[in-house]
């Protein structure tokens, strides 16, 4: 039987270095958990009983590939109401089962193997990661650092064009970094884009989590409807809904209808039940939201209080996301040190090199938990720096 070997092409997706220090951290009692991009938050219970009503009313059944038509408006309402963008609901809008699902359904309609995609980094790995699982290559291009933020080295990205690119990919606001791309950075990207002819994909997952205004600047609000631009989604960070997987895709119609019958072979859609609910969060959520980001913001900016004062740390203030990058002087193994940090200490912090290139030297730190665990965990955090 043994003979009888795996695809080849799985082998170069390499595996998370943030779940190895998860499942070290798992069965450890005790831990201070910062290395997972979670709030601790629960779910509201208004949307947990959004989507008990909605099984009581019958939504146990399939539904439509791209989604219930209820909450699609709901989404194209919402585009309208924060960035004044008008999405057509029909056409150019994908209901997924996580963000995540809307990035590997997006990343296949437009990588086939041997194509190339640029990815600004350090970013979330599953990027990457995808465009290796469909037998692409990432070329990962990290953002510059200069004077106290960091930018898009453009002509890194110039450089990385080969007659096989298809695809550039960035996060804003970013995970790990909390960079946010400006207008200015965002109509850079898509004139780079339409000089070079690719598809633009932008993580805007964390769009909510913004601490200049209520929302982050879109792609969306620049780009037009015939652009080769795909914007991929999620309620997981904004609504506290991680384990619900509810995501969705806006992009060019050619693409979403391709998206749309793809859905079919991957997940046939999202649950009826928590579409609904996803439906419940856009309507009546805001308050929550504004909230629960005023919340954030007050827990970044202590821990970036802490990181900041402390000797060999150099750290960006994020604009957005509920994390903190801070480099650490004399590391080049970041997991090394994540996982002696975990095992001395309790505190488990994700390895900057799990974000791909410019990570190294780095760790991601999770600032959506209690003030009482960030205070611990910076305390500890220091006491080992001191000690090394």
């Amino acid at each position: 039987m043994h003979d009888i070997s795996l695809a080849p092409g799985v082998s170069r997706v390499a595996p998370s270095q943030i779940r190895a220090i998860a499942d070290t951290a798992f069965p450890m009692d005790g831990v201070l958990r910062l290395h997972f991009g979670e709030s601790n938050m629960q779910t509201p219970q208004y949307l947990k009983d959004a989507a008990y009503q909605a099984m009581n009313e019958g939504y146990t059944f399939y539904t439509e590939n791209a989604g219930l038509p209820s909450l699609r408006e709901a989404i194209a309402a919402k585009y309208a109401e924060l960035h004044q963008v008008e999405v057509d609901p029909a056409e150019e809008i994908v209901i997924t089962a996580s963000g995540v699902q809307a990035l590997n359904v997006s990343i296949r309609c437009v990588i086939d193997p041997g194509d190339e995609a640029i990815v600004l980094t350090p970013n979330w790995p599953n990027g990457s990661a995808i465009v290796s699982l469909f037998g692409g290559y990432p070329k990962e291009i990290p953002l510059r650092w200069k004077g106290g933020r960091y930018e898009i080295d453009f002509a890194s990205l110039e450089k990385a064009l080969t007659p096989k690119t298809r695809l550039l990919v960035y996060a804003s606001p970013s995970n790990p970094l909390g960079w946010v791309a400006n207008s200015t950075e965002q109509q850079a990207l898509l004139d780079f884009c339409r000089r070079n002819r690719l598809w633009l994909l932008a993580d805007e997952v964390y769009e909510r989590i913004y601490y200049a205004a209520a929302v982050a600047p879109s792609i969306l609000r620049l780009c037009t409807r015939d652009d080769a631009v795909i914007v991929v989604q999620s309620f997981s960070k904004s609504y506290c809904m991680t384990g619900w997987r509810l995501g969705w895709l806006v992009a060019r119609r050619d693409l979403v209808k391709k998206a749309t019958q793809l859905n079919e072979f991957i997940v046939s859609h999202a649950p009826s039940m928590i579409q609904r609910a996803g439906e419940t969060a856009l309507k009546q959520g805001e308050e929550k939201v504004l909230s629960m980001v005023k919340s954030l913001h007050e827990k970044v900016n202590f821990c970036f209080g802490v990181l900041q004062s402390m000797k060999g740390v150099t750290i960006a203030r994020p604009e957005g996301a509920f994390y903190l990058f801070p480099q650490i002087e004399g590391v080049d193994d970041s997991f090394s040190f994540a996982l002696t940090l975990l095992r001395e200490t309790k505190v488990a912090v994700a390895p900057g090199i799990a974000f791909g290139n410019g990570g190294e030297g780095a760790l991601r730190i999770c600032c959506a938990a209690e003030m009482s665990i960030l205070q611990e965990a910076m305390e500890r955090f220091g006491n080992f720096l001191v000690k090394r």
